[in-house]
């Protein structure tokens, strides 16, 4: 009997630590289940029922921290992150989300908070690089900081040089790329074509990080890169492939009913939140398509459903006015 007694406390033991376990894991797999869906709302009232029953767990704050930040709630942004911080100061990726939410917090405020919130941010990126080396994203934004940032805040071109040469050394495509980001911050933009050139011959490590160039590529509105951005290994896989394809496509007037299969399947596909292009930008360039078909009904239609999902979507608002006038 005593063994049978030690042995069924024992599984009781078992089964009540994996359980509590795997209900943490469902609530956070759930919140980020809604967070790729656009649901931020959501996500936060399952992450605040979670931290409620797991308050150490980071993991749930750094994904507050991002659900916030897609609704622009700043300040509860930067107290989740705080939090994380807290309770694991020696994460990389906790720094580099608070210094995230700073900044965002920073583009926001008035000039006098402003410029200790611009300190801040820059503080968090240092902390995560010197946490973790080869945390690249926080080597970008630390970078991109001082490239964009004044003296008066601790920024200065000068003082991203040296960072640059050392990412250059660990990474090529990713120092090739700071590269780039500087040069297009001071609008010289031919030196940044040949940067972000150089950065796809040393093949990223991450889809992310084409995708970044692509970026590059869709606002300087170069269809030729785009397609090469979607055709590079690592993205064969990635839904944004599809959204730059046709992009792609579309500026180079080129096979129209492929462009808008493959937008249309983004549309289907892609995740919601901002990491991957919106679905009122795509639905932008459905537009565009539309109107070199000659077919300014179905065009008004994707801009009014761009409007729809973002009201202050400018490229949409504009190219409502200009068919109004046509």
């Amino acid at each position: 009997m005593r063994a049978t007694n030690l042995i069924c406390a024992a599984l009781a033991c078992l089964l009540s630590l994996p359980g509590s376990v795997r209900s943490e894991e469902t609530s956070l797999d759930k919140a980020k289940a809604a967070f790729e869906k656009g649901e931020y709302t959501q996500a936060i009232e399952i992450l605040k029922n979670a931290a409620s029953g797991d308050p150490k767990n980071g993991d749930l704050f750094v994904l507050l921290t991002r659900s916030y930040l897609e609704l622009n709630q700043y300040d509860a942004a930067v107290n989740s992150a705080e939090k994380a911080v807290s309770l694991s100061p020696k994460n990389s990726e906790y720094h580099r989300w608070l210094g995230e939410a700073y900044g965002a917090k920073a583009d926001h405020a008035s000039m006098l908070s402003a410029y200790s919130l611009a300190r801040k941010t820059q503080k968090e990126f240092q902390a995560a690089v010197d946490l973790d080396a080869h945390n690249f994203d926080a080597q970008q934004d630390l970078i991109e900081y001082d490239c964009t940032a004044p003296g008066m805040v601790g920024g200065g071109e000068e003082k991203a040089q040296p960072l640059i040469e050392k990412l250059m050394a660990m990474d090529a495509a990713e120092g090739h790329y700071a590269t780039g980001i500087c040069r297009a911050q001071k609008k010289n933009y031919d030196a940044a074509d040949a940067e972000f050139a150089k950065a796809l011959e040393f093949k990223p490590k991450t889809a992310k990080r084409i995708y970044d160039i692509g970026d590059y590529y869709l606002q300087r509105k170069n269809g030729e890169k785009l397609l090469a951005v979607a055709g590079e290994e690592l993205t064969q896989r990635d839904p944004r492939g599809k959204f730059y394809r046709g992009v792609g496509l579309i500026l180079q007037n080129g096979k129209p009913p492929e462009a808008e299969k493959l937008l249309r399947e983004y549309l289907e596909v892609a995740p919601k939140n901002s990491e991957y292009p919106r679905p009122w930008v795509a639905h932008y360039w459905l537009g565009r398509l539309l109107e070199i078909q000659k077919n300014p009904a179905g065009a008004r239609g994707e801009y009014q459903a761009a409007l729809k999902l973002d009201a202050k979507y400018k490229p949409a608002q504009e190219a409502l006015k200009q068919l109004g006038k046509n």
